[in-house]
């Protein structure tokens, strides 16, 4: 875009300027494997149009990425999602979503700096992907619960069944979600600051 002779550099949308009532800001980020739905997910929830760097995917990913279950997606995020969305008046989320395909991960340790917690979603078709999500979570002593994202061809199972399968402990929150649906990503985000919030109150003094 050209803007030689103009007297103003265009700024942020007036509706995505941060309320000046805004005192807290937490940093999430929203993770998982390739095409489990994060850039969804992000753009579902966020209040503000999401900045995406989405890439269209070419002849070069065959055999590199595993697209099970998502053969007709023709994008891919390369670095991450960015979002916002204001819990209350004073507290908003800043969402971060990282990039899916492995190639990508190195990006992930940049992303989780500063983080207060995690989403990890979860495709039912591809469980074991997740593992190595949240083993890099652990690693990194980054909060998170997990969120089934209910995809119309996957299959369906208990979530106590699925915490078995994930090896979960008891007491890490797993839930099912819609990603595609802001009330569903909203839940599944008040789920993470509450458990959050129970985390503190364990660690806070007697």
């Amino acid at each position: 875009m050209d803007f030689k002779g103009s007297d103003t550099i265009p700024g942020p949308r007036t509706e995505d300027h941060l309320p000046q009532t805004v005192d807290a800001a937490v940093k999430i980020v929203i993770v998982g494997g390739f095409g489990v739905g994060k850039t969804t997910m992000v753009g579902s929830v966020s209040e503000i149009k999401p900045l995406t760097t989405e890439e269209t995917m070419t002849q070069a990913g065959i055999g590199v990425d595993d697209n099970y279950g998502s053969e007709t997606k023709t994008a891919t995020t390369v670095a991450m999602d960015f979002g916002r969305i204001s819990i209350t008046d004073q507290l908003v989320l800043y969402l971060f979503g990282t990039p899916g395909q492995e190639r990508f991960w190195f990006l992930w340790n940049g992303l989780f700096e500063g983080a207060l917690g995690a989403v990890v979603l979860v495709d039912t078709r591809r469980l074991e992907v997740s593992f190595d999500v949240m083993d890099r979570l652990e690693e990194r002593g980054v909060p998170f619960v997990v969120a089934v994202n209910t995809f119309p061809d996957g299959p369906r199972h208990p979530l106590d069944d699925l915490r078995t399968a994930l090896d979960l402990s008891e007491d890490i929150p797993i839930v099912e979600c819609d990603a595609r649906r802001r009330a569903s990503s909203r839940d599944v985000l008040m789920t993470l600051l509450r458990f959050l919030h129970s985390l503190a109150l364990e660690k806070a003094p007697v």
